[in-house]
């Protein structure tokens, strides 16, 4: 069984959401048989073919009035050449955000992001992660503890340091980065194996 290419995609403008993408890619690591790269939104934007290297994608960024980063975005504007071709079919994708707020509008940016694996025709991959605050662990300390189905959510005062979360959040962000690489290890990358026959 061939070594399964894991790209953490993110933008972080204060480090809070790169101090998450790090979390998710420890867990990612903490499963055997895939490759775990960490990867700026920015310098992807500039050689989007760059993706087509990877198996699965974990998509982050920083929820700004409600939706992704500009540089985010940008990044996923500069991915239409693969869409027209429809490139990234098949392969697997996730997503996670921090804003300072509990709410912040998160679920509108894991919505955004998405929509964008949908239309390149990926494979979404959600949180199962159940909420251990009903099991009685302490608030700050549970995984899931902004009950989020879709993808990572994980809050950060707006002036802290770039590794002040609570330790429920950095338990879900690798709790996430591993259940993702289980997932696509089970499922595989059906394009390539397709090309392959």
């Amino acid at each position: 069984m061939k070594t399964q290419k894991l790209a953490v995609i993110y933008h972080s403008a204060h480090g809070h959401t790169e101090h998450i993408a790090s979390q998710v890619a420890e867990g990612a690591r903490s499963a055997s048989g895939a490759e775990v790269h960490l990867i700026k939104a920015e310098e992807l934007a500039a050689r989007p073919d760059d993706l087509l290297a990877f198996d699965g994608f974990i998509l982050g960024s920083p929820t700004y009035l409600g939706g992704v980063s500009a540089p985010f975005k940008s990044f996923m504007d500069a991915t239409g050449k693969l869409w027209r071709m429809q490139a990234l079919k098949d392969k697997l994708a996730a997503g996670f955000t921090v804003s300072s707020l509990p709410s912040g509008d998160k679920q509108s940016t894991l919505t955004s992001m998405f929509v964008f694996a949908m239309q390149h025709g990926m494979l979404w991959v959600g949180n199962p992660i159940l909420p251990e605050q009903h099991r009685g662990v302490p608030y700050e300390e549970a995984a899931n503890r902004l009950g989020s189905w879709s993808g990572l959510m994980a809050q950060a005062g707006h002036a802290s340091p770039a590794d002040s979360f609570v330790p429920g959040d950095v338990k879900t962000a690798r709790m996430f980065g591993r259940h993702f690489v289980e997932t696509l290890a089970r499922v595989g990358s059906p394009a390539l194996e397709g090309a392959s026959q």
